[in-house]
């Protein structure tokens, strides 16, 4: 059983291998290190040190720079504020899981046993990270244009969306806004339970707004988008959503 097992992954690496150039097409980029792909690929279940974590830190900083000179440029009467909630909706984890879905990065990852087992490949977090990674090596094996000209590609379609005459504040921002022009107490926000993994934690919180008869509870993968969630709830409630 163990030599059909091992058969099994080579037979499956190998495949994976073999299809990398269709996923390069799909990024709009061929790495000539391989080994450098593979690592923006693996995923910290796989191991303690050889994992993309550090190229995650590097795209997410990459990625936050490109994004922000572009919206710059397109939006030359937009404030800073505008600029920075604009930057929020693109390189949000939401919007990165998308990006990564749209790649099929997921037949890719690199995933220990327990993370395979329970759906690591399709999990938000996972692909958004990954993706983050891949930004990172593109610019250590090919410096900052060939970076900027693969992620203006990926984001493209996002960015021509985009429109400050639509432009929305945060559930959180909007919420504590709404209160205070009405002369009320902020919300109130508490911590209820946090569950998982410390890799992949749920947070569970409730928003206490003075107005509201019943606390509103909010779920996510952190304690912000927790709290966005509660807030959001929170706006409907009080008819502003």
């Amino acid at each position: 059983m163990l030599i059909l097992s091992c058969i099994s992954r080579i037979i499956l690496n190998n495949r994976k291998i073999r299809n990398y150039p269709k996923l390069f097409k799909r990024i709009g980029y061929t790495f000539a290190d391989i080994e450098l792909f593979e690592h923006a690929l693996t995923h910290r279940s796989v191991s303690g040190r050889h994992n993309n974590e550090r190229l995650e830190f590097l795209g997410d900083s990459i990625l936050g720079m490109i994004i922000a000179e572009d919206l710059y440029q397109r939006f030359e009467t937009a404030k800073e504020g505008e600029l920075t909630r604009l930057r929020s909706r693109i390189v949000r984890g939401q919007t990165l899981a998308e990006i990564g879905r749209e790649l099929e990065l997921g037949e890719f990852l690199k995933l220990g046993g327990g993370e395979l087992k329970s759906g690591g490949h399709r999990r938000e977090s996972t692909l958004s990270d990954t993706v983050e990674a891949i930004i990172g090596a593109i610019y250590l094996e090919s410096g900052l244009e060939i970076c900027r000209e693969v992620v203006l590609g990926l984001f493209n379609s996002r960015l021509a969306k985009l429109d400050l005459t639509n432009l929305q504040k945060d559930p959180k921002t909007r919420l504590q806004e709404f209160l205070q022009s009405r002369k009320q107490p902020v919300p109130d926000y508490q911590i209820i339970s946090t569950t998982g993994e410390a890799h992949n934690q749920t947070f569970e919180i409730e928003c206490h707004v003075e107005t509201l008869a019943k606390k509103i509870k909010g779920i996510g993968n952190s304690r912000r988008a927790a709290e966005q969630q509660a807030a959001a709830k929170a706006l409907a409630k009080l008819g502003e959503e």
